[in-house]
Parts: structure tokens; sequence; C-alpha cells
């Protein structure tokens, strides 16, 4: 009997100090560990990126007017031509010999009025002199004979002006013809840079309905280029506040990786364009080409600067985004998280004045500071924001306190 008290009351001291051991294991245990990163002063710059193409600032199209085979063409890709230069000719045969024709038409039409001129001076010589025989005896002439002296000359003052138009006729064939062969000789509009070349010697160009485009100059090209973006119409009005306050737009393109290109926004179109239910709009930039290493066609990777501060108090935008357990925040704390996960109605609408302070109010967020073996939440406003820093405007932060990002993976 003696033994079995014994060994019960060893059995008992044995369980309740397993059940000790194992409470003050319990209450001993590390919590979680978390990530921290500290306040800091900087740079907080906001951006909205892009993709463009590069385009000269005017493309000039050189065609033809008249048809014909390609005689010669005197140009050739990238060749720098100056304003009325010779481009290209179009066999000119035809034309000479249409402005030929037209000169020797003209010559009969001004022969023709010298001969009707003739015959009307002759007409009016013989109604004067039968003017004077009805003077001096009105039975020297009938009416007759006299009506045949006055319409005869009436009707050669009309083949006269007859005459005359022929000729004005005659001369605007003429100008026609000598405008044509003219049109022959392709010359260039204005100075600049041939980028595009359609034609070869002979070649036959046929300018009916459309005109025959033969090359394509781009003037100016050493001096500017224009970068044509599509912009989402969410950062649309960031950039238009870009654009009044004339910040710089900054790009890159494949072709010099290591090179940081930079210009502004020229134009804001209103031309807007729907793909897939996204509506864009074109945004076109303005930069300097001096070295010429930026080419029609080339892609453009486009960061537009909104708005800039520096030496400004900063947080890291990672911790906007951490979220703790309630478990893991002090009780006077709770309501910001339990505010945030607890399941809102679904089905409902927001209407416009909620999504807009819903807007303003992301500039109101709270910060999770470490404080013994729970989180404590620190309310901040910011200012500034872009994806790696926002700017602190109001709150009890200071310069290197820590903040909470995130909690480590327990191995």
């Amino acid at each position: 009997m003696r033994f079995w008290l014994i060994a019960f009351i060893i059995v008992l001291v044995l369980v309740g100090g397993s059940t000790v051991a194992y409470q003050r294991g319990w209450l001993e245990r590390p919590g979680p560990k978390f990530l921290t990163v500290a306040v800091s002063r900087g740079r907080v710059e906001t951006m909205v990126n892009s993709t463009g193409t590069v385009k000269p600032v005017r493309s000039v199209s050189v065609g033809a007017f008249t048809s014909g085979p390609m005689l010669e063409v005197l140009v050739d890709f990238n060749s720098v031509v100056k304003k009325n230069e010779l481009l290209a000719r179009i066999d000119p045969r035809l034309f000479q010999a249409a402005v030929r024709r037209d000169e020797a038409f003209l010559k009969v039409q001004k022969a023709d009025l010298a001969r009707i001129e003739a015959l009307l001076q002759q007409a009016k010589n013989n109604e004067g002199r039968a003017r004077k025989l009805v003077a001096i005896n009105p039975d020297y002439l009938s009416d007759q004979e006299m009506d045949q002296f006055r319409f005869s000359r009436m009707a050669l003052e009309a083949q006269k002006d007859l005459a005359v138009a022929s000729i004005a006729q005659a001369k605007a064939t003429l100008t026609n013809s000598e405008t044509n062969l003219i049109f022959t000789e392709i010359r260039s509009p204005v100075s600049g840079l041939i980028i595009e070349r359609k034609v070869d010697p002979g070649q036959t160009v046929v300018s009916s309905f459309q005109t025959a485009e033969l090359f394509v100059v781009a003037p100016d090209m050493e001096k500017h280029m224009h970068i044509f973006a599509s912009v989402d119409e969410a950062d649309i009005g960031m950039i238009r506040s870009a654009t009044e306050k004339g910040m710089a737009v900054k790009f890159t393109v494949d072709a010099y990786p290591n090179d940081l290109f930079e210009g502004k926004i020229y134009q804001i179109r209103n031309s807007s364009t729907t793909t897939q239910n996204v509506v864009t709009y074109p945004v076109v930039i303005e930069t300097p080409n001096p070295g010429l290493k930026l080419r029609p066609g080339m892609t453009a990777n486009i960061s537009f600067q909104i708005e800039a501060k520096d030496d400004v108090l900063r947080l890291p935008a990672i911790a906007l985004r951490f979220q703790p357990q309630p478990a893991q925040v002090r009780p006077e704390d709770r309501h910001y998280v339990e505010a945030v996960i607890t399941p809102t109605e679904t089905g409902t609408r927001r209407s416009a004045k909620d999504k807009a302070n819903a807007a303003r109010s992301r500039f109101n967020r709270v910060v999770w500071a470490q404080e013994e073996r729970f989180l404590r939440a620190v309310p901040v406003k910011l200012g500034l924001m872009e994806s790696q820093y926002a700017e602190i405007l109001e709150s009890e932060l200071t310069e290197g306190q820590l903040i909470v990002t995130g909690m480590e993976a327990r191995k």
C-alpha cells in the first residue's frame, strides 16, 4: 500500500513540474520578428511612366503632279537637301512637244486676229464712204445697201472679240503646258533630310486621282524631334499639371541605353483612343536632337516628372502596404486594423462624392512602430507619393525612427 502511495506522489510531482515548465516556456516564447526601416530625409519625386515613338517635327511628302517615266533620281536616303533643290526629273519630251504645239496654236490665233482686224478696217472704210455718199444724195444708196455695210462691220467686230478670246485661251493652254513641263522637275519644297525614297530611275509615275508620293523630307531633324506618347486617362490630369509647371520629361531609347534624354511637353491632344476599354490620349514631347541620335520610329521609354521635392521627411512606400493582425497590435490601436478587415457590403456602388472623398483620404494613412511585444499605430498625413517613398507632411515620426514594413518568415 505504501509503495503505491509513494509512486502516485512521484507521478503527481512529475506531471505538475512538466505543466509548470511547459507554461513557463510558452510564456517566454519569443513573439514574431518584424522588419523595420528608418524614416529618412531625401528627395521625393512623382513620376508617370509611358512609352512613345520618335517622329520628325514635320514630314513633308514630295509627290509628282505629272505622269511619265522617271528619267533620273538625284538624291538618296539620308541626303541633305536645300529648299527648291532638284530631286528627280520625269522624262519631259511629251510635255516639251505640248509646249511647242500650244506655241504654234497661239501664233495661229494671233495671225487670225490680224486678218480679222484688216477686214474690219476695210468694212469701216466702206461704211464711211457709203455714209458720205448718202449725205451728198440720199438716192445714191438704198437702205438695204446701207444695212449691208453696217452689219458687215458689226460681224467683223464680233469676230475680232472672238479672236481676242481665242488668243487668251491659247495663252492659258500654253501656260498649262509650260507648267506641266516645269512639274517634270521634282524639287524639294523645304530644306531637310531625305528619310524616305520611293522611286527609282526608269520607274513610271502615274499621277491620276491621287498624287504619287516620291520622297519624304524631314526639316530641322538636327534641331528637334517629337515623341508621341499614349498616356492613360487616369494620368492625364497629372500630365496637365506638369505642363503648367514646365516640368521636364526624361526618356531613354534602346539604341543608346546609357544616354538620358530630356525634353518638354509640347502638346496634350484631345483625340482619344480606346483599346479594350482603356482610354489613352496622345501627348507630344519636344526634345533637341543635335547629334541626330534620335531617329524616326525609335521607341522611347518616358518618365514624366510631375512634382519633386528635395530634403523632405519621407517614409518607405512599403510601410504603407503593411497590415498587421489584430493580435499583434496593442488593444487601443486595434480599431485601425478591424476597420480595414471588416467585410464591406457587396453589391453596392459608391457615389461620385464618396469616390472623391476616398481619393482625398488616401493622404491620411497609418504606419506601425514596434513597442515591446505589440505594434503601435502612428497616423501620418502624406504629400508626394511615388513607388519607393512618400513625403510626410504631418506626423510624430522623426528622422531615424524605425517603422515596420513586414514580418520575418519563421524558420
